[in-house]
């Protein structure tokens, strides 16, 4: 009787707040990261080849997901992530006005992502344990708006916070930045206590213990032989890594463009209007583009809206050309320009995502997705490492050219696929 409770659990009161558990860590070890050492005087060399590595966790994912069911239930890697990640920025918040803050943050910043990487596991498989497939189509667009709303709150409004906490203080940089992080340590132990109480048991959330380390291991050393023997499987992972080259090189510099000094060639916005820029405006952006380019592949299939996505995903990005030029101040255009770009990217991104499902497709789709998804994290890695070293060699003009010469690298090999005229419509997927 009080499994059935348990299990009945209105989804409304926990698939809201686990999929904002699941974007908050990620946003703040991928963007908010960058903001804090920028103020904190790092060199766009060393923030973006530090913060790079941090996408490590997310490109060896599939190691070590197969064997977290083996330990404990989805549920209770759950909570103890969360209660992990609450601790790293906890970390964090307390490391910052050390005189070791670099090692301490960064070693805190490592333990956040690798939580949060395990999160991911353990939420999207209880998500489909917890509910029954119905309310699984119906929550998937709720699970979707809370992430990305978890990227406003971090790229947005803590970034604010942030700003204004620096007004307050007069300026002291590292006590505000800490301040903040120990808000997000406040908000991550709440979310920890009330997923504790309200996340379901499911019946069919238990540890396997009807297989072992051993079996699994030879699962997915059969899993990547099987993914390696795909059709197009040189040309898939091409454009894998490759696609998403320009946007590679560009999301960390973009960030540190717009905050950077004028006298560095930056656009020299406070934190409270870069989290109105990029981490507002440009998130809206984003999602309309990606819920656009949705619409398109669901109605005319993946390969009519192949080419116009490439072109929405590079094209764009001449908008920081005209801004590292123009330096235009005004922060309406600046909004504008930063929405035009995110929007194409969440446009073209669509291609993309589609892709890994279609290269994925067969007797180990599940296994095969997730290490599509491995490639989507190193393709943003590689780029990122050196981004910042480059940008530092050429100044922000050149750099941004260089990323639309990069621009043809996507297109070379986006013209190399194969895909079937039918798949990503609505009557194929039905």
């Amino acid at each position: 009787m009080i499994k059935m409770k348990q299990i009945q659990k209105n989804p409304w009161s926990w698939v809201p707040t686990l999929y904002f558990a699941e974007g908050l860590p990620y946003v703040a070890v991928m963007t908010i990261s960058l903001i804090l050492y920028k103020q904190l005087g790092l060199s766009n060399t060393e923030i973006t080849f530090y913060t790079s590595w941090l996408y490590l966790p997310w490109v060896i994912k599939p190691l070590w997901s197969p064997f977290i069911d083996l330990i404990k239930t989805k549920r209770w890697w759950i909570v103890t992530m969360e209660l992990l990640i609450g601790a790293a920025f906890g970390g964090v918040a307390f490391m910052i006005p050390t005189s070791f803050w670099l090692q301490g943050t960064l070693f805190f910043f490592w333990v956040m992502a690798f939580a949060s990487a395990t999160h991911d596991i353990a939420a999207d498989g209880f998500y489909m344990l917890g509910l029954d497939t119905h309310n699984q189509a119906w929550f998937v667009g709720i699970r979707s708006t809370f992430y990305r709303l978890a990227t406003i709150f971090g790229q947005g409004v803590l970034v604010m916070i942030a700003g204004n906490l620096q007004v307050i203080y007069r300026n002291s940089i590292s006590y505000s930045w800490s301040l903040m992080f120990y808000g997000v340590t406040g908000i991550f132990i709440a979310l920890w206590l009330w997923h504790h109480y309200v996340l379901p048991t499911p019946t069919e959330d238990t540890a396997r213990n009807d297989v072992n380390a051993n079996t699994i291991w030879k699962e997915f050393v059969n899993t990547i032989k099987t993914f390696f023997k795909k059709e197009q499987v040189l040309v898939g992972i091409l454009f894998m890594l490759l696609y998403r080259m320009p946007e590679g090189l560009l999301a960390k510099v973009s960030a540190l463009f717009l905050i950077d000094a004028s006298h560095n060639g930056g656009m020299g916005l406070s934190p409270q209007e870069y989290g109105l820029v990029q981490g507002t405006v440009g998130v809206i952006g984003l999602t309309l583009g990606g819920i656009l380019g949705g619409i398109c592949a669901g109605k005319d299939g993946l390969k009519k809206w192949l080419w116009p996505m490439v072109c929405a995903i590079t094209l764009p990005d001449i908008v920081y050309v005209y801004l590292s030029y123009a330096l235009n101040s005004n922060l309406m255009v600046i909004n504008v320009c930063v929405f035009i770009e995110q929007f194409g990217y969440g446009f073209g991104f669509t291609a993309y995502m589609l892709y890994l499902i279609y290269y994925s497709r067969g007797q180990f789709k599940t296994s095969h997705y997730a290490l599509c998804t491995a490639f989507m994290a190193l393709s943003m890695m590689i780029p990122g490492l050196f981004a910042g070293a480059l940008q530092e060699a050429v100044g922000y003009r050149h750099f941004f050219i260089i990323v639309m010469v990069c621009c043809i690298v996507t297109f070379l090999v986006t013209s190399f696929l194969k895909i079937d005229s039918d798949f990503g419509k609505k009557e194929n997927e039905s």
